[in-house]
């Protein structure tokens, strides 16, 4: 098979391997080296007529394309979206799993009810400038200092660069502060510490007052200034967490319901085949979750445009629709405002690997939330309080979306890509699934999941889908991912900064 195509109605077809020219694909003969991944026109396409995958428009003909053209981004152009949006009309509800059939995993139930994959200690920055002092802190947590609590996964600093120079209202203020809120409240977290300098805008004592946050053996604050100085800050902490970690170690894991996992939905170096093998994959493995009662959050908000309207249709109400639409008008404001274009994503390596404009990547990216119904839609990094699928707003900035969806409850995370990606994440543990097998045999120390063999071995998206979410119940019970295993998370929190730098 040298190509795939998705829809009878496309006017183009994708090369599942590099195919030299006069290579007949259905009744015609490429007109060029077409790269694997890469589009192939099926038929003449006149200039501005629109370019087809998917059974969606993906962009169209900057100028007369040929049969067996390749179809790439010298040939086609994008556009803004003109949706007609529609809501609650592709409404599929989900057949639920009873409750006493439901699987389980083994999890840390928290005291308020919440329940956790890992059982970390954090330290949470209120600002930048005590950033150093949170790494020092947790730096001298090293393994060996841990080997005396076995059922602690580590101390984490969560640290960023932002907090000060900014407005005490507003979008970003606000975005930051639930940030803070969600990963202090964390339930993959049994302690938690926070650290600022004390003149920032961002005021731990504002923190506390707005969300009713109050101190306790396992959660403490302090500012370095108070402390007076870093030396005597990184000692009062180091007292701080060796006081928790007895408190700490004491949980231990039991059964819990798949119900109580939330999974952040993420891709990250996407190629042609995101949208063929993985996403769906991890679309099929949402609705099976959302069948236990549990709860998949897809995010990325210009990674879903052109296919919002998708969506809404799937909107368990018109309300729940209008709020998506609503997050798609922002972004459009926003990046006019920025003097960009919602076209700027896709990357270069997205390119590369046979994506063309954002439209197409969004419709492949929107697979990942599988065919449930829409139950709810969030401000980044708000508490996700529905179950089933369900939305959040982010940038398409991978370490900052996925510190949004942790900050609003997702307690594991997986993460499609195909052109390879070295992301991982703490305190909720990232699963990674290549789209492809050549890259998943490159970077197999790297990929928990090849979702290639859909492709080379005939391995249907069920099949493949039902391996990701038994990986759910693995990984939520205690198994490390490829990325805990290289010690991937610490860098990856980064907070999504909105808003003038003053």
């Amino acid at each position: 098979m040298d190509t795939v195509r998705l829809d009878p109605v496309d006017n183009v077809v994708t090369a599942t391997r590099a195919l030299e020219v006069g290579v007949e694909i259905e009744e015609t003969a490429t007109r060029a080296l077409i790269p694997s991944g890469h589009k192939i026109a099926t038929c003449a396409i006149a200039r501005g007529q629109p370019i087809r995958k998917y059974a969606q428009i993906i962009g169209y003909a900057a100028q007369d394309i040929a049969a067996g053209d390749h179809v790439h981004t010298q040939n086609v152009e994008f556009r803004n979206t003109q949706a007609d949006y529609e809501f609650s009309t592709d409404l599929r509800p989900v057949a639920p799993v009873p409750e006493a059939a439901r699987d389980t995993f083994m999890g840390y139930r928290r005291e308020n009810g919440q329940v956790g994959t890992r059982n970390y200690i954090a330290i949470v920055t209120s600002v930048n400038c005590s950033a150093t002092a949170a790494r020092m802190i947790a730096s001298h947590f090293t393994p060996e200092v841990l080997a005396d609590y076995p059922n602690v996964d580590g101390v984490a600093a969560f640290v960023h660069g932002t907090g000060c120079g900014m407005a005490d209202s507003g979008d970003g203020f606000e975005a930051l502060q639930r940030v803070m809120w969600g990963y202090a409240r964390h339930p993959n977290h049994a302690g938690v510490l926070m650290v600022g300098l004390g003149c920032e805008m961002n005021q731990i004592d504002w923190l506390l007052e707005a969300y009713g946050l109050s101190q306790g053996p396992t959660f403490q604050v302090m500012n370095i200034q108070s402390v007076a100085g870093l030396r005597k800050t990184v000692a009062l902490g180091i007292e701080k967490i060796e006081a928790m970690l007895p408190i700490a170690n004491a949980a231990t894991r039991a059964p819990c319901p798949a119900s109580e996992l939330k999974v952040a939905l993420q891709c990250g170096g996407s190629d042609a085949w995101s949208g063929i093998t993985a996403n769906p994959a991890l679309g099929y493995a949402c609705d099976l979750l959302a069948a236990q009662g549990g709860t998949g959050v897809l995010a990325e908000t210009p990674e879903i445009y052109g296919a919002e309207h998708l969506l809404t249709r799937r909107a368990t109400d018109q309300a729940t629709g209008e709020k998506l639409v609503g997050l798609i008008k922002w972004w459009e404001d926003y990046t006019a405002r920025n003097k960009g274009s919602m076209d700027n994503n896709p990357s270069p390596g997205n390119k590369t690997g046979g994506l063309t404009t954002i439209l197409e990547k969004s419709l492949g990216a929107a697979a990942k939330g599988g065919t449930s119904p829409l139950m709810g839609v969030y401000k980044y990094a708000e508490p996700v309080t529905a179950r089933g699928f369900t939305f959040m707003d982010s940038p398409g900035y991978d370490p900052a979306s996925v510190t949004g969806q942790i900050a609003g409850g997702c307690n594991l995370v997986c993460f499609t890509t195909g052109r390879g990606s070295a992301f991982g994440s703490k305190p909720s543990p990232t699963i990674k699934v290549a789209t492809n097998s050549a890259m998943a045999k490159r970077m197999h120390e790297d990929m928990d999941v090849d979702a290639g063999t859909i492709l080379t071995e005939g391995v249907s998206v069920e099949e493949k889908g039902r391996e990701i979410y038994d990986m759910f119940l693995r990984v939520a019970s205690g198994a490390a991912t490829k990325s805990e295993a290289q010690g991937l998370g610490d860098y990856e929190f980064v907070p999504w900064q909105i808003g003038a730098v003053m």
